[in-house]
């Protein structure tokens, strides 16, 4: 599966450009089937870095790349997707979301 299609390029905010939003949109989920690891993308460079929410050993916001996300291999050999049917919503909803399920997430 190619992870960023043009479409999806071009419609990805720059990279700082939500910095100072307090609740900025997230276009993209990626994750690493039958592991934990998903990345909620806000923010891309276009090129490589892409800024978000990263949910692995523990949540945080941080910068990962495309270059890493497609030479990660979970289990089975099975690599990272994206989710074809995430509809962008703002983090705090990805938050309460993880937050919700879980009593040590807290951002």
């Amino acid at each position: 599966m190619k992870l960023l299609t043009k479409h999806l390029e071009q419609t990805l905010p720059a990279l700082y450009s939500q910095e100072n939003e307090k609740n900025p949109w997230v276009l993209c989920k990626f994750f690493l089937p039958m592991s934990k690891w998903t990345w909620y993308v806000t923010e891309f460079d276009g090129k490589d870095t892409f800024f978000g929410f990263v949910i692995g050993e523990y949540p945080e916001l941080g910068y990962f790349s495309l270059n890493e996300l497609e030479s990660l291999e979970g289990p089975y050999g099975l690599g990272v997707e994206r989710d074809l049917y995430f509809e962008p919503v703002r983090l705090s909803e990805i938050k309460n979301l993880y937050n919700q399920n879980s009593d040590t997430i807290s951002l």
